[in-house]
């Protein structure tokens, strides 16, 4: 019996371990796709000010395949491939605005536009999409229901939605 405790307990750590490896590994992915020319927000954070009433407008430039299966509650769906500043014509200049996609590297090019564009108070979701699910944070589908599911892009990037359904 208390090889198989032993046994039990070395999985358990070992498990724990890949999964920090897991996402140490996110992370340095991350920062190789980042040039950091938009300051980020963390799921965490951004979970936070939502819910002490912080008012945003958050932006989804994922396609609107991806975004059909699952985004941010009261999200906005502005396509990174057709993306115009007329896209964001209705949004004051000085709104707080969070953009996202799926890890945060299309989401960061759309980020610099809107800089460029003069909107002062810009901030990307660092991890995207995927970060949020994976930090257990509610997404909604087409039909504004909860869903599990993610869009993750391809096979390869699903890799990084560690907590969610993968959907192609």
């Amino acid at each position: 019996m208390t090889r198989f405790l032993l046994l039990i307990l070395f999985a358990t750590l070992f498990l724990l371990d890949m999964a920090g490896c897991q996402t140490k590994k996110y992370g340095e992915k991350l920062e190789s796709l980042y040039n950091h020319t938009v300051p980020t927000i963390s799921s965490r954070e951004l979970a936070a000010n939502l819910q002490s009433g912080k008012e945003y407008v958050i932006l989804d430039i994922r396609s609107r395949k991806e975004f059909e299966i699952s985004h941010l509650k009261n999200a906005m769906l502005i396509d990174y491939d057709t993306f115009t500043g007329a896209n964001v014509q209705n949004v004051p200049c000085n709104s707080r605005i969070i953009v996202y996609c799926s890890v945060g590297y299309r989401s960061e090019k759309i980020g610099e536009k809107l800089l460029d564009l003069g909107f002062s108070n810009v901030k990307n979701l660092y991890g995207g999409i995927f970060q949020w699910k994976n930090d257990g944070y509610e997404v909604v589908n087409n039909n504004s229901v909860r869903t599990d599911s993610v869009h993750t892009y391809n096979r390869n990037w699903s890799q990084w939605l560690l907590n969610g359904e993968r959907v192609y």
